[in-house]
């Protein structure tokens, strides 16, 4: 098993209403730097989304 799995794997396993007070400091600074991961690749694809949008809304324009 290579580091992205481990990774993949982490990240899968966060949900929101986690109970947080077993992990540790270094758990807690992970789970936030993976939650930043995950609100930018949101972000990016609100922004592909709004992107989409306007080209359609251009070309169905009268």
């Amino acid at each position: 098993m290579n580091f992205d799995d481990d990774e993949t794997k982490q990240r899968a396993a966060i949900t929101l209403a986690d109970d947080l007070s077993p992990l540790s400091v270094e758990e807690l600074a992970k789970r936030i730097e993976l939650l930043h991961q995950e609100i930018s690749r949101v972000e990016t694809e609100i922004v592909n989304k709004k992107s989409t949008k306007s080209a359609a809304e251009g070309v169905f324009k009268i």
